[in-house]
Parts: structure tokens; sequence; C-alpha cells
């Protein structure tokens, strides 16, 4: 994530807590109690955004893994391009007896 990104992130989340404590006072809530929801509608939010980024660590789906596991099979795609067909027999020969 680039620094503008965070920085905007940052934004729309400090944008959307002060519509939220707004919206909360046109429905009719007093600014305290608006105050107290808008701020625990934001942790909700805030705690299921981190939720959902650490499930994506957990099961490493994440952009870097992703990235490293296609590096790998490209390598390898291209080791398997370079082998002769005799290498290629021996590969599978080998392969075949470990099973």
């Amino acid at each position: 994530m680039r620094r503008i990104d965070a920085i905007a992130i940052f934004i729309i989340i400090f944008l959307l807590g002060g519509l939220t404590y707004g919206g909360l006072q046109l429905l009719g809530l007093e600014a305290q109690d608006a105050g107290i929801w808008s701020q625990a509608l934001m942790m909700v939010g805030v705690v299921g955004w981190v939720a959902t980024y650490l499930f994506r660590v957990g099961t490493k789906n994440m952009t870097y893994h992703q990235q490293l596991k296609d590096y790998e099979d490209a390598v390898l795609q291209k080791k398997l391009e370079e082998m002769s067909p005799e290498e290629l027999a021996k590969l599978q020969a080998e392969i075949e007896e470990e099973e």
C-alpha cells in the first residue's frame, strides 16, 4: 500500500465517522448519544476490517504470497521447457517411483 492510499483511507474513515454522527443527530439522537453510537459503529467497522486482514494472513491469501507462488510456478515452467526429452522422461520416472 502506498502512502497516499493510507492517507486516503484515513480521510475516508474520518469523514464516515462525521457523517454517521451527523446522520444520527438528524435521526433525533442527542449529541452525546450520537457520538457514542458513531464511535461504536466505527470501532465495529475497524475491528471487522482488521479481522478480514488477519484472516487473509492466516490463509496466506495475500498479494505477496500470490506473487511468490506465481514466480515459483513461472520458474518451474521455464525449467521444464528447457529440459530435453530424455531429462523429462527421467524426471517422470522418478515421480512415478516416488508414488
